[in-house]
């Protein structure tokens, strides 16, 4: 891969495994928004950055080399070889074989951990468009105004102690509708123990859950998700009604468990699952697999 910064614009030569749609459409992150152009427009670490791809380049606008290399990097995990975990998960089963193959551009981004908590709270029972309007109105209330791109102003994720200021009426007047109470509890329990999320980053998978599973409103489900998009543990796998769906089309009983289904994928996929539970995802969703 080469990089370099030319016209105001970060650009990526030779990327493979990449694509912007699969990456920000495959129900990982709720800040990205399809332009018409075919870029995607996002607030991640405080920046605001505009992503287009064509053919094996990517363009990133409203950003710099060096914030490329303090930031873009890791957040898209552009260390990672997943030509070579493809190569792993499709020689498993023809399944995942045609999974990879269909969201071949998927990535999992390296999102805020804190972010990740809040914003999949908001997710329980919710439909992505609502999701992204609540995720917003937090943003602009109670976040740091970043700037305006493109005409649109920006905010970035409100801090715990800034998301504390406001009460359970002011959160639910933010589209977070009966999460508003978890929201609350959530932040002030970060706020009054002091306590830092960000380090759940370093606990092994299971004590990783242990602790956010301690939170009002965080189920077995939405903490595998935080676990996975926000502390970066690969070795979990989320189970909703898509994945419930495409792992009942293809590898278990119609009656098996939540809890079951789960633990046959960790135990078929290992450290693997969470990137097995992306490409099956975004496969099962967009196909309508299991419908």
């Amino acid at each position: 891969m080469k990089v370099y910064e030319k016209n105001e614009l970060v650009i990526l030569e030779g990327v493979t495994d990449f694509d912007p749609k699969h990456i920000f459409e495959c129900g990982q992150c709720f800040r990205w928004k399809a332009e018409d152009d075919g870029s995607y427009t996002g607030v991640a670490k405080g920046r605001v950055i505009n992503v287009l791809r064509e053919g094996e380049t990517i363009y990133l606008k409203n950003t710099n080399l060096n914030d490329f290399n303090d930031i873009w990097k890791e957040y898209f995990d552009l260390d990672t070889d997943y030509s070579k975990i493809k190569d792993k998960l499709r020689s498993m089963d023809e399944y995942l074989e045609k999974a990879t193959e269909f969201g071949w551009g998927i990535r999992i981004l390296r999102q805020d951990p804190w972010e990740m908590i809040i914003s999949f709270i908001i997710s329980s029972n919710n439909r992505i468009p609502m999701i992204q309007k609540a995720i917003a109105n937090l943003s602009r209330e109670y976040g740091t105004y970043i700037g305006k791109y493109n005409g649109v102003d920006y905010y970035d994720f409100p801090t715990p102690e800034q998301l504390n200021k406001a009460s359970i009426e002011e959160i639910r007047s933010c589209s977070t509708g009966f999460r508003d109470k978890y929201i609350k509890s959530t932040t002030e329990a970060v706020v009054t123990s002091n306590d830092n999320v960000y380090k759940y980053r370093d606990l092994d998978t299971e004590d990783c859950r242990k602790e956010l599973l301690k939170f009002n409103g965080i189920g077995p489900k939405v903490c595998d998700c935080i676990a996975l998009f926000g502390m970066q543990k690969y070795d979990t796998f989320p189970v909703d009604v898509w994945v419930k769906r495409v792992m009942q089309e293809f590898y278990v009983e119609d009656d098996m468990s939540l809890p079951k289904i789960r633990k046959y994928a960790i135990d078929k996929f290992g450290d693997l699952s969470g990137f097995a539970q992306q490409y099956l995802f975004y496969y099962a969703r967009e196909l309508g697999i299991g419908r």
